[in-house]
């Protein structure tokens, strides 16, 4: 049994919009510098996500995703705004405090996998645990059992190269829960994957989010996929748009 003090959030059965607000974007900005010039990409986004909700951010290419999703993770610093994580100002933290915090809270997938390809699937996901300095025999059994919940229960001991990219997805998928975050961000996780694959990672999003009550946003190009969530966000000239 771990000591971990965090609460578990609950199966779903209260909607997620009726659940507390976990992370609150209050009027993010974020601009970039290059040479003599101001990207300005972020231009006042507002967004609430609640315990157990799942987001899907959708919007053109180059609109912002990744970059909100980047400082909703705390991966990266807005340059106006706030973004509240149980009602505490992430930002006001200092970066080591930032980097615990994503230690412990957040949950990251991404499209290009970001696996490391010498080492097995169960390495792979046991890194969280073992970044959090569990004992090696705690982390090994967290891994196990988040590969077992993602269908890679015969697949532990492959290596990247000797998966799929569906299957890629899922050990991703697996480290991300090691951690037991309260908040996963994926960015276009299904952006390399054919329809089908791409389905059943999303259909696999859905159940964990029901199963664990961990919250997820999530950004896709993929707007029927994106249909399936609790809310769609678009982004529309470095501002959000809740669509539904």
């Amino acid at each position: 049994m771990s000591d971990d003090p965090r609460p578990v959030f609950g199966s779903g059965a209260v909607p997620p919009q009726d659940r507390a607000p976990l992370a609150v974007a209050e009027g993010v900005e974020k601009e970039y510098r290059t040479g003599g010039e101001v990207l300005r990409v972020l231009k006042g986004v507002t967004l609430t996500v609640h315990e157990g909700e799942l987001v899907a951010v959708v919007g053109a290419s180059g609109v912002g995703k990744s970059t909100l999703l980047h400082v909703m993770g705390a991966l990266d610093r807005p340059t106006a705004g706030r973004v509240l994580f149980r009602g505490t100002d992430l930002f006001a933290h200092s970066d080591v405090e930032l980097t615990r915090f994503r230690r412990y809270e957040m949950g990251f997938v991404f499209q290009l996998y970001n696996l490391l390809t010498e080492f097995s699937a169960l390495e792979n996901a046991m890194l969280p645990a073992l970044i959090q300095r569990r004992p090696v025999g705690e982390a090994r059994r967290l891994a196990l059992d988040a590969l077992r919940e993602v269908g890679l229960t015969e697949r532990v001991t492959h290596r990247p190269g000797e998966l799929s990219g569906g299957e890629q997805q899922r050990v991703a998928l697996a480290r991300a829960l090691v951690g037991r975050p309260a908040m996963i961000v994926a960015d276009e996780p299904t952006g390399n994957l054919d329809p089908k694959t791409s389905e059943g990672v999303f259909e696999l999003f859905a159940r964990l989010q029901a199963e664990r009550g961990v919250a997820f946003v999530i950004a896709t190009h993929n707007l029927d996929l994106a249909r399936r969530a609790d809310r769609v966000v678009r982004l529309v000239d470095g501002r959000a748009v809740i669509e539904s």
